[in-house]
Parts: C-alpha cells; structure tokens; sequence
C-alpha cells in the first residue's frame, strides 16, 4: 500500500514537472506542418525546440508552391543566387510582391496559404489611343500598387488588351479588373473626385474576357456607371476603387506555363465615353481577398 501511494506520488510529481520544453524538437516538427506561416513564427517564440523545428527545411517547403524555384528564377536576376536561402527565407522573400517584366507586373505568395497570386499594370496592357493624350493619360498616385494608373479623358472605341505567360502552380483562379470611375486627387487632405469627364458608361455594358492556353474562356459584361447602392454599407461604384470579376480558370499542373489573354471593350461607336481610371488586372486563387486598399469586389 505505501509502495503503491509513493509510485503514484512520484508518477504525478513528474507529470505536474512536465512543460512545453520537454516536447521532443522531431515531434514538434511533425505538427508545425499543419499549422499557417504565422502560427509557426508565433509559436517559435514559445522554447528551443519550437524555435529550432519553426526554422525547418522541411517544415517551409512544406508552405511554399512545388514549382518555387521556377518563380526564383523568374524575379530574381542571373547574377543573384538563391541556393543557400533556407526555406524560411525563400518563403519571407516570396510572401513579398516581386516585380517582373520591367517592374509591371508583380507576383507574391498569400501569407497565410502560400498561393500565388499576381497583379497586372496597366502599363502592361496594350489600350487603343494611349499614346494620344487627347484620350489618355497617366495619373502618378499612391492608390495603386504599381504608382500609376491610365485616365480615359474621352474616346469612342474603347478597348484594352493583356495577356500573361506564366508558370502558375495547381490552383483555381480568378482574374479581375480594377477600375475606377472619374478622376481623384487630393486637395487639402483629403481626397476628392471629379466626374466632369464621366459619362457614357450607363448606355452599353462594357464586356471582359479571358482565354487561356488550355482553351478556358469566361465573358462578363458591367455598366460602369450604375447610380444604385451596391452593397448593405451605402458604397457606389463611383468614388470607389471596384474589382471586376471576369472569371475563374483552373491549372492542373500538367503544363509548365500557363498563357492568359484578357481584355475589356466598350466598341459602340454610337456614343462616347471617358472619365475612367484603369489600374490593374488581378488573377487571384479564388476564395482569397487579396486586398489592402479600399474597393469593391463586383
């Protein structure tokens, strides 16, 4: 009886000792696997062995895209090297927007899913009339990722074109259009809106498209310009930022690129049209909400 209660005894004063510490480093391994990017960074911050397991090949390879070292040698020039990166900072590198293609275009991994997700200028589109500034012009302004954004003044045949060669991982994705109606800038402060130049965008639906190499097409058509209340928090389409959905498309992994022809058009002769802001085009796996900027998802 006294050697059973003393076994008990000592049985419970080593569970009561037991702590976080005590976890081998290849079991905590073996769960961070499961856990998001930024749980793993917080719990490094618990002990050692969370410390050394949360700086892991295994366990960041494990968040980063099987293609990775091909978008490494995308956005990173020939004379920079990679190889001796860990996965924890081949991950912080990729979380961050990249620029490619002469800094018009940018691509990043979602920090908490580690999708790759990309944002097209506008600079990287061909827009009919864009050398003639009685149509367009370039607006600098903080409100757009790339620092510049395309005005349309007025025109009549209204067309803008981009396409995309890129070695996409396995994913769905959706690609949309960032437009703005009228014209903003900031004036003692605070900014504000001009739709002097904004008409025409109520008569005829604009119509977005997308192609891929694959043979994927999606069509949409909007009305820019719609006066109605848009969602429950009194937002319209003017004096905001709004994400056009043109589609979804879904990469396999079976091909090493992924070519994406996009466009919008306005072509109606009949009337004209301006006072409009073109930012970006976005592709996006679908299900995120790959936004810091205020706007609307139409």
């Amino acid at each position: 009886m006294g050697a059973s209660l003393s076994t008990a005894s000592t049985t419970a004063s080593a569970a009561a000792g037991s702590n976080l510490g005590d976890i081998p480093e290849s079991c905590v391994a073996g769960v961070l696997p499961h856990l998001t990017p930024p749980e793993i960074c917080n719990l490094a911050r618990l002990n050692r062995a969370f410390r050394g397991a949360a700086s892991s090949n295994s366990v960041w390879e494990s968040k980063l895209p099987c293609n990775y070292q091909q978008l490494l040698d995308i956005i990173m020039p020939p004379h920079q090297r990679y190889q001796n990166l860990s996965m924890k900072d081949i991950f912080a590198l990729l979380s961050r927007p990249l620029p490619f293609h002469d800094g018009n275009k940018e691509v990043w991994l979602h920090k908490v899913t580690g999708r790759v997700c990309m944002s097209i200028s506008a600079k990287a589109m061909s827009i009919t009339g864009i050398d003639d500034r009685r149509y367009w012009t370039w607006i600098p302004t903080e409100e757009s990722r790339f620092n510049i954004v395309a005005y349309l003044q007025e025109i009549w045949w209204f067309e803008v074109d981009g396409e995309v060669k890129f070695p996409f991982p396995a994913d769905t994705y959706t690609l949309s259009f960032r437009i703005h109606l009228g014209r903003f800038s900031k004036r003692l402060g605070r900014r504000v809106c001009n739709y002097e130049q904004t008409h025409g965008w109520d008569i005829k639906p604009v119509r977005f498209e997308f192609s891929t190499s694959n043979g994927q097409r999606s069509t949409s058509e909007y009305f820019l310009d719609e006066t109605v209340q848009i969602d429950a928090y009194g937002d319209h389409k003017r004096r905001n930022w709004v994400d056009y959905k043109v589609g979804e498309f879904i990469v396999n992994g079976s091909e090493p690129i992924t070519e994406v022809r996009f466009s919008m058009k306005q072509i109606d002769c009949t009337h004209s049209k301006g006072g409009l802001c073109v930012d970006s085009v976005f592709i996006i796996p679908t299900g995120l909400r790959e936004r810091k900027r205020s706007g609307i998802m139409k």
